[in-house]
């Protein structure tokens, strides 16, 4: 099983986080933040990824420090359980209709940190959720993770329909980028021999 575990506590976060790239979805999320344990949950789902996360934030603030925190944390336990990289897919790209809304996510767990985030999504708040974070978790996610990450949204006007589409999109290009090709088990799917 490639798992991973952390713990990383600041003065504005306390966060736990535990994940199972093979596993089968289950996720448990408490971040005090509705809006974003429904994405983290769907997350998890849609990578079948296991997800165990707690986090204690500065939410009398804001959603800021929470969001951009466990996508940092996400990002690192990720990059550990996936060890040396031997067999993944390296590369995923799925896109998710979401009634009105279209997003495409590309996802190369290339070693090089990048993100790309051509999503409209209007300053809202979404409960206790500032809507503008979206691109800050997945900045986070992309750089701790060493990946580099294309969000492109071709329409929608529903901005919790957008962002569930982002996530979507991710979990399941995530799924398939991890994913271990039985063909090429033991190699680094890179010219240069490395990720």
């Amino acid at each position: 099983m490639r798992e991973a575990k952390l713990e990383r506590n600041t003065n504005e976060t306390q966060i736990s986080l535990e994940i199972n790239l093979d596993g089968t979805g289950k996720a448990e999320i408490q971040t005090g933040i509705g809006f974003f344990d429904h994405m983290l949950t769907l997350l998890a789902f849609h990578s079948e990824m296991d997800i165990k996360m707690i986090c204690h934030g500065d939410l009398e603030v804001d959603s800021h420090h929470s969001v951009e925190d466990m996508g940092i944390a996400l990002g690192k336990t990720i990059l550990e359980a996936l060890g040396d990289k031997k067999g993944i897919t390296r590369y995923g790209h799925f896109t998710i209709p979401m009634d009105e809304a279209l997003v495409t996510c590309n996802l190369d767990i290339s070693g090089r940190s990048f993100l790309v985030f051509n999503v409209d999504i209007p300053k809202v708040n979404l409960g206790n959720y500032e809507s503008e974070m979206t691109e800050e978790f997945f900045r986070a996610v992309a750089y701790n993770m060493n990946a580099t990450l294309h969000l492109n949204e071709a329409y929608g006007n529903n901005v919790h329909h957008v962002i569930e589409a982002c996530f979507k999109a991710f979990g399941r290009a995530l799924k398939e980028a991890v994913r271990i090709d039985e063909k090429n088990i033991d190699k680094i799917v890179s010219s240069k021999g490395v990720l």
